[in-house]
């Protein structure tokens, strides 16, 4: 995720990022003013038509179809940045909830092999979720009174939730915790469980096809056509202008895209392993 300052502002303006929608639109840009400049050249110059050529007519289209264009484009990133905020929001809950358990294991538990067991598995589940949401895969992990040996061809975060509440179980049984701190961790591990599901609905269920083709096309089509009528008034001044109205509504599209699935390795998708690393350290400093 990239990190920044939003109250500056002239050193972003000039300056192009990797993740910059101009720089991964430069070649269609570049064909778009190609195309503008063939239509001026062949409007102006071959054809030569005048103010009473009926093409004149075609911004009607335009100025009718902007308004369904700017609706359109304004529920698909607002849809998209829902899905990347709801993300954050679960793995935020992941971090108290993994705070949350070890506090109250801390203060429950005596024995130290208990403490260093739970040490290393609460956060083995934020940094399992991060790999299971990128589809990486997971070695075994060998740790000091752990080994968490996983079964690839299983659900990985599951297995994880289960080992601690077998672990919970155990000391509920030996007597070492009581039933009331069971109900209470409990509640804990099952917390894990449903940010695990959240997720997985962001990551599975993207935006219905139908949907986002349907705004590719018509971003095109609008744009192709454009300089058809505008020649009339703007002449070759058309192709700057064209070429900016396209890279306006296709760089929405774009961001749209980039944010939609906010557990990639994208320069804006969600930090996951950062946050990993910190649950990893909270943890550590609490038992």
């Amino acid at each position: 995720m990239v990190s920044y300052n939003p109250k500056i502002w002239f050193a972003y303006i000039f300056r192009i990022h990797r993740s910059d929608t101009f720089r991964k639109l430069f070649p269609l840009l570049l064909l778009i003013a190609l195309y503008s400049g063939v239509i001026a050249y062949f409007e102006i110059e071959y054809f030569k038509l005048d103010e009473t050529s009926h093409v004149k007519n075609l911004f009607v289209i335009h100025t009718t179809l902007g308004f369904v264009i700017s609706l359109l484009l304004a529920y698909r990133i607002n849809s998209a940045y829902d899905r990347w905020w709801e993300g954050r929001k679960l793995w935020g809950a992941l971090v108290n909830n993994s705070r949350n358990l070890a506090i109250k294991l801390s203060v429950i538990l005596k024995d130290e092999k208990d403490l260093a067991y739970f040490r290393k598995l609460i956060p083995s589940y934020a940094s399992i979720l991060n790999k299971h949401l990128k589809d990486e895969e997971t070695s075994m992990q060998l740790f000091e009174h752990v080994d968490l040996a996983l079964d690839h061809h299983k659900h990985r975060p599951n297995q994880i939730a289960k080992m601690l509440f077998q672990k919970i179980n155990d000391l509920y049984v030996t007597h070492k915790i009581s039933g009331e701190q069971l109900i209470i961790l409990n509640n804990e591990i099952q917390s894990f469980t449903d940010i695990c599901g959240g997720c997985e609905r962001i990551k599975n269920t993207p935006i219905p096809y139908s949907y986002s083709t349907f705004i590719k096309k018509f971003i095109f089509i609008f744009v192709l056509t454009l300089p058809y009528a505008y020649v009339f008034t703007l002449g070759y001044y058309v192709i700057p202008v064209v070429t900016f109205i396209f890279y306006v509504l296709a760089s929405i599209e774009l961001i749209s895209e980039e944010i939609e699935e906010p557990f990639g390795y994208d320069d804006n998708d969600l930090p996951t392993s950062k946050i990993s690393e910190n649950i990893k350290k909270h943890i550590e400093e609490i038992l």
